[in-house]
């Protein structure tokens, strides 16, 4: 009886390791850094909230700041170059605080560490052309407010 409890807890033992271990990975994965970066192709699910598996013990890579699509006004393609700038002041006024650039497929995200709540994104598409938001983020989650009838457009 002795032999068969030292087993069970022996069995008990390697598995709350291995659980706790597994449970953990996914908790620490906000260490991961992880950025779009202009030319990059390794984002995917455009026009989805990132954010639902970009978090504490999501799925994603990372845990994102900020996140989100930009589309071309005109053919409703998403834009394969850009940046995505955020100030204190509406309209590009007031400090410059980051600066996010929009990868091949359209996606922009960070998971860069900093306060977005009150500042003013500024979308700069590759022709030059800039898009303004006029009210303050209260959240990074872009696609979670600008779905497919109010998307994020530039050109």
């Amino acid at each position: 009886m002795n032999s068969i409890n030292s087993l069970l807890l022996v069995v008990f033992l390697a598995t709350t390791s291995i659980l706790t271990f597994n449970s953990c990975e996914k908790e620490e994965a906000c260490d991961e850094d992880n950025i779009s970066e202009t030319g990059g192709d390794e984002s995917h699910n455009r026009g989805e909230n990132c954010m639902q598996c970009h978090k504490i013990g999501g799925e994603g890579e990372g845990c994102f700041v900020v996140a989100g699509t930009v589309y071309d006004t005109l053919s409703s393609n998403t834009l394969s170059s850009g940046k995505i700038e955020l100030y204190t002041g509406p309209d590009g006024t007031g400090n410059l605080v980051h600066t996010i650039q929009v990868d091949s497929k359209g996606n922009f995200y960070t998971t860069e560490n900093f306060e977005i709540s009150g500042l003013y994104p500024v979308l700069t598409g590759p022709t030059g052309h800039k898009s303004y938001m006029s009210s303050a983020l209260t959240s990074g989650q872009c696609n979670s407010c600008h779905a497919s009838s109010n998307r994020i457009n530039g050109y």
